[in-house]
């Protein structure tokens, strides 16, 4: 039997395949951290503007995401950190116990592969901070590949310096975001009220009240028109399940398992509202309204780069802004592809495999297609790692109050489990088809998703189990 110091020494201090220890817990503020520094983040200024984008009201905009938000706030608390702080194992250490090693291997590819194109449109939104110093051209809001030179080098940069983070590890990533966070929301705040100075002095509006400035939000920023060309029209239940699913991943999804492993307490789900308040709420209504003004001043610049819309607002210290928020919000994306992927190899050395995952990140990062089409990509990276969240969460708390075995793959020695299997594929099968055929946007599916997987899961579980018992 390994001493606990011999498996932290292959596991690289990060438990990848072990219950985390009570000597590795963490307090509360470590995820208060995390979560401000990776939501209110370079993404921040790529989100709000396509919400402008998008047409969205101010009514929608503001009263959406207060209640989006929330319910996703809820979810972390009530769905994921529950589980995690219980059983204190990596998503994907987790799965393999449920779903069997052939399965979750097809799982963390995808898993691996969805985070990987995340981070990429994170480090895309860094790059463009380098855009504004060094003049070179910058992509479109319709761009799907690289423009110039330039901005393959700057991304290159970028994602080196942000994967060589997110490589040492979960401390290394939730310190520097510790460090980071604090500055940044002030930074995010002071991109608010400039931009609501801009708007003020470029209307001649008085305003003397609040209802003076939500008359102002209403008939000058965000007007509720139609969407811009190649952009879906978002309504108040656009941003609300936006706001709740946009990283339904990571809560409904289960990724987050690989975070709260860490936690004293599952209470501290809690900490997400610090990212989602902060980040999802007041960050992203900042950088809606930087966009908001520069189409007031030319309807025609429909460019969405967070680099020279935080330039236009706070000068070089906006594009510090954009250049650390993006590195905050890659390194734990980074570190969670990471384990995806060490999962497949699991004495393989992780440090090196977040490095090969922040190179794969970074060519992602070249094609600009994903950053400008991010709305619609969160959606699909969701909907992906939905189903087996709700695998876990069945098999947490239901299987043996149904009769049925838990971490079923574990206990029959079983590489592949049917009826985990069956719940994932058959749910993106139905979702897919009734985005296709039904006419069902994609921002709607995932909920009813997560139920149609659920009972799936439990139902073949019924047959496949009483077919093939767990071996003694």
């Amino acid at each position: 039997m390994a001493t606990e110091q011999e498996s932290q020494q292959v596991s690289g201090g990060e438990f990848e395949r072990e219950p985390v220890p009570q000597h590795a817990w963490m307090g509360f503020k470590n995820f208060i951290g995390m979560y401000a520094g990776e939501h209110c983040a370079g993404t921040e200024l790529m989100l709000g503007p396509l919400f402008v984008a998008a047409g969205a009201s101010a009514f929608d905009l503001v009263v959406g995401l207060l209640l989006g938000n929330a319910l996703a706030v809820l979810s972390w608390m009530f769905v994921c950190a529950p589980i995690g702080t219980r059983c204190r194992l990596t998503l994907y250490y987790q799965l393999e116990k449920i779903c069997g090693r052939r399965l979750v291997t097809m799982y963390n590819l995808a898993n691996g592969l969805m985070f990987c194109f995340l981070a990429g449109a994170m480090v895309t939104v860094s790059a463009t901070a380098l855009g504004v110093w060094f003049k070179f051209p910058m992509p479109a809001l319709d761009d799907m590949y690289p423009n110039s030179v330039g901005w393959v080098l700057a991304v290159a940069v970028v994602g080196l310096l942000i994967s060589i983070v997110a490589a040492f590890g979960y401390k290394t990533v939730s310190k520097f975001a510790n460090i980071a966070s604090p500055w940044m929301v002030l930074v995010f705040l002071a991109f608010g009220f400039v931009g609501l100075r801009q708007f003020i002095t470029a209307t001649g509006v008085e305003i003397h009240s609040a209802g003076d400035l939500w008359s102002l939000a209403k008939t000058h920023m965000w007007k509720g028109g139609d969407a811009l060309p190649g952009q879906v029209k978002f309504t108040f239940w656009h941003v609300t399940f936006f706001g709740w699913f946009c990283n339904m991943a990571m809560h409904i999804g289960m990724s987050d398992l690989s975070v709260f492993r860490f936690a004293k307490k599952s209470w501290y789900g809690v900490a997400s509202a610090s990212g989602m308040y902060v980040g999802h709420f007041m960050a992203w209504i900042a950088a809606a309204c930087l966009y908001a003004y520069q189409l007031h001043l030319d309807p025609m610049d429909t460019k969405v780069l967070p680099g020279p819309l935080a330039f236009r607002a706070a000068g070089l210290t906006g594009l510090l802004c954009v250049i650390i928020a993006g590195w905050t919000t890659a390194n734990p994306t980074i570190y969670r592809a990471g384990l995806a992927f060490q999962a497949l190899t699991p004495k393989s050395s992780r440090f090196k495999v977040t490095l090969a995952t922040g190179a794969l990140a970074t060519v992602a990062g070249m094609f600009p297609a994903i950053a400008m089409k991010l709305l619609d990509f969160v959606a699909l990276y969701g909907l992906i790692l939905m189903p087996m969240g709700a695998v876990i969460f069945v098999d947490f708390w239901l299987m043996h109050k149904l009769g049925l075995q838990s971490s079923y793959a574990e206990k029959s020695g079983k590489h592949f489990n049917l009826a985990a299997g069956v719940a994932w594929i058959v749910t993106l099968v139905i979702a897919f088809l009734l985005v296709k055929y039904a006419g069902i946007q994609i921002y709607f599916v995932s909920l009813p998703g997560w139920f149609v997987a659920a009972i799936l899961y439990i139902v073949v579980s019924k047959f496949y189990q009483q077919k093939i018992r767990p071996a003694a």
